[in-house]
């Protein structure tokens, strides 16, 4: 087994640093939610609370606080040891600031050196409130003048740095010894419990550490195996990995593992054989099964849990383990899952089912069925999610049937019973029809609207939501239902298809509509406002704005948003963001003004009235309201979208937002209209920008990209309007202006022959 196991963190620890932090910090990775939301099978339902960073993550550990795994510390437990020990004769707070508060240090000095008799008086108004002449009370300021020297080794860790620890000794022997004397000749059993680890503490920390060793092995038979004695263990077993002694020092974790839940993950990472000579050295150390169940444990974590479930269920079937490991073998399965349906609900089930391992598959069920576990409901539920996704649904409702029998009644556990018969339920149909409707709804209602605001603490049905959602879609999309396919997954051409925007106003508009149908509208965020908008853009774009107009006005609330900025002015510069921070000055549009405007332009130019400054003004609203004016705000809706680029969007709405077309038209009018040098120069440079912005079009956001393209160096193309201005209109004042703000065609100029 040659390093089969994980990489380790990012921040290198040696073993004996991990035991001084009694935490591990890791970096946490945004991947870790993203997992979560891949799945169906929650394993805080399966698993106490101490096997939590050992669920199966992307990271290191499965953790959602960021920034670091922490092993339970175990200040409060101490804190709470103490107090019961003083029988109320110093209260909590004290001790908890006597025992965890470095400023603490030196009052317990003081405090020792005055029942010494060193001292006679304290300055310290928390010392004055104690009773030295109190024999436990006088226990504990010694213990604690012992202890804290030892911890300006043990609690000096930089923990943030990405560099390897300096390794901290504790080297007065005599020290040691006399902690060492005070566990010998107390007869006070927690004293002695206390001072007897702090013993092995203090020789670990010190330039021998083989003391640690000889020192527990002469002991260990006289102490409770209680906490103390694991945080021992953990300590000798350091010291074996510090000797290379591997087999034996991952022996000594494993029984930390198994024994101290509270260093469960920290003894799990520290367990690390280096090659297969070690493991098996380590599993022929095992004096009973618990052991070699421990061992099998940690081995599964970091290798084949399969192959570790099946070993410990031979050796101990209500092996608390099992269920940990359980939990890591189905979120495996669940990895391999294809959800994306981009083929056929059929194709995606079979393609699940091959995804699968079927050898893993009937463990679980054999385990199941046996009958024999510490928890039957677990297995069951995991034999019948297993059993649907391969498919066999009756199967599936079996065993969700009998884990229903002995599933606890804590909200977790019920919801995730729930979820899973869900999902099988949901994959059993493969055609929609008002039957097997009614068999859906209310867990459809149930996971959409109940859930999400019941806030259950770690459970995963959001990966429920999607799938269900992409299978209804799916499914009615194959029966060629393309309102019901669109109110569960959108899609973004589907308004771009005439008879497919009239079939969802009319479903819409629909008064009687099914339960499932008020599901599916409840998860759908397009309103019949969003679709008239819609086409009131799609209208004004094709120059139907009388058409446009009567959708717009169709709409409530989005005929009355104003433009940003004034949608009829024309610039040189296209500067989206610039032209709107510089604030609106003068006529506020909304939605339908621009529209009436527009139109009332149009009849004075049907006129051929004041054609030059009509055409302009229409050039420029056509302008502003593609991507590339200042009037995106127009077009930025529910159904299109507000893309930061038109690579954001599918084709035919790109091309229709990049369309340069109707202002070029105006633009050209207005030319033909001009009367002067300065009008014309203005009207050549308002082409200039739409041939340029062909350009963009064609190369860039044609659909045919050539991404190579963005990496080149810039070619300061004339077209045609541009070699027109440089040649014929230099004199006039609006070519200074455009040389001035306009850089590209100021270097145009500048490298033209």
């Amino acid at each position: 087994m040659k390093r089969v196991f994980l990489s380790r963190l990012l921040i290198v620890f040696s073993a004996a640093a991990l035991f001084i932090s009694g935490a591990i910090y890791a970096c946490w990775d945004y991947d870790e939610l993203e997992f979560t939301y891949d799945s169906n099978f929650t394993p805080e339902t399966f698993a106490d609370a101490s096997y939590t960073p050992l669920f199966l993550s992307p990271d290191v550990f499965y953790n959602k606080q960021y920034g670091f795994v922490q092993n339970p510390g175990f200040n409060t437990q101490i804190v709470n040891e103490w107090s019961a020990y003083m029988d109320k004769k110093i209260n909590l707070k004290t001790i908890q600031f006597l025992f965890v508060d470095s400023l603490s240090n030196v009052v317990v000095e003081d405090l020792y050196d005055c029942i010494l008799g060193k001292k006679k008086t304290i300055s310290n108004r928390l010392a004055k409130k104690l009773n030295l002449k109190d024999e436990k009370t006088r226990n504990l300021i010694e213990f604690l003048h012992y202890s804290k020297a030892i911890e300006t080794v043990s609690a000096d860790v930089d923990y943030w740095s990405y560099e390897n620890h300096q390794e901290k000794n504790f080297k007065d022997e005599d020290w040691i010894k006399s902690i060492e004397n005070k566990y010998s000749t107390t007869d006070d059993n927690f004293l002695k419990n206390r001072y007897w680890f702090q013993t092995i503490k203090a020789w670990f920390y010190s330039d021998t550490k083989q003391n640690a060793i000889d020192f527990f092995l002469r002991t260990e038979s006289e102490v409770p195996k209680n906490t103390l004695y694991y945080r021992a263990v953990a300590y000798i077993a350091g010291v074996e990995y510090h000797r290379q002694n591997y087999a034996r020092s991952n022996y000594l974790y494993s029984q930390v593992f198994d024994k101290c839940p509270e260093m469960r993950t920290v003894a799990a990472y520290c367990f690390h054989p280096q090659e297969e000579t070690d493991w098996i050295q380590s599993l022929s150390m095992a004096k009973n099964t618990d052991e070699k169940a421990a061992l099998w444990a940690i081995q599964g974590y970091y290798g084949d849990e399969e192959k570790a479930i099946k070993m410990i269920y031979g050796l101990d079937a209500k092996n608390k383990h099992l269920n940990f490991l359980l939990t890591r073998l189905v979120n495996k399965q669940e990895k391999k899952i294809n959800q994306s349906f981009t083929t056929s609900v059929s194709i995606n089930k079979k393609q699940i089912k091959d995804s699968l391992d079927i050898s893993a598959i009937s463990l679980v069920n054999m385990i199941a069925k046996s009958n024999t576990t510490e928890q039957p409901f677990i297995w069951n539920m995991a034999a019948g999610y297993l059993s649907t996704l391969e498919g066999n649904f009756a199967v599936a409702d079996n065993y969700f049937d009998t884990a229903e029998k002995k599933t606890p009644k804590t909200k977790l556990a019920l919801v995730q019973l729930r979820l899973l018969r869900f999902v099988n339920n949901l994959s059993k149909i493969d055609v929609i029809d008002p039957n097997n409707e009614k068999t859906i709804v209310s867990d459809l209602d149930w996971l959409y609207n109940q859930l999400p605001n019941q806030q259950i603490t770690d459970f995963r049905y959001q990966n429920a939501t999607q799938w269900s959602k992409a299978y209804l879609s799916a499914l009615y999309k194959s029966q060629s239902n393309n309102v019901l396919s669109e109110l569960f997954v959108r899609n973004p051409n589907f308004y771009n298809n005439e008879s497919d925007l009239q079939a969802m106003l009319t479903f819409l508009l629909k008064k009687n509509k099914t339960a499932l149908e008020k599901v599916a509208l409840g998860v759908y965020d397009v309103s019949i406002d969003d679709i008239y908008e819609y086409q009131a853009v799609k209208a004004t774009f094709r120059n139907d704005i009388r058409q446009a107009i009567l959708f717009m006005k169709k709409t409530e609330t989005v005929r009355n948003e104003l433009f940003l900025t004034n949608p009829f002015n024309g610039f040189i510069k296209d500067c989206h963001d610039c032209e709107i921070s510089a604030g609106l000055k003068g006529k506020k549009y909304s939605k339908l003004e621009f529209l009436l405007q527009i139109e009332n332009i149009q009849k004075q130019l049907s006129k051929n009235e004041n054609v030059y400054n009509n055409s302009l003004l229409l050039g420029n609203a056509f302008y502003n309201i593609s991507h590339f004016g200042n009037g995106r705000i127009f077009y930025e809706c529910n159904i299109i979208g507000a893309p930061y680029t038109p690579m954001e969007i599918e084709n035919p709405t790109r091309k229709m937002i990049t369309d340069c077309t109707i202002a070029s038209m105006y633009y050209k009018n207005a030319l033909a209209a001009a009367l002067n040098s300065e009008a014309k120069a203005k009207c050549h440079y308002m082409l200039a920008k739409c041939e340029r912005n062909q350009y963009y079009n064609a190369t860039y956001y044609s659909g045919n990209e050539n991404w190579d393209l963005w990496s080149n160096d810039i070619k300061f193309f004339g077209w045609d309007n541009f070699a027109i201005l440089k040649k014929q209109y230099s004199n006039t004042a609006y070519y200074q202006e455009i040389i001035n703000e306009c850089d590209y065609f100021n270097s145009y100029v500048k490298k033209a022959p």
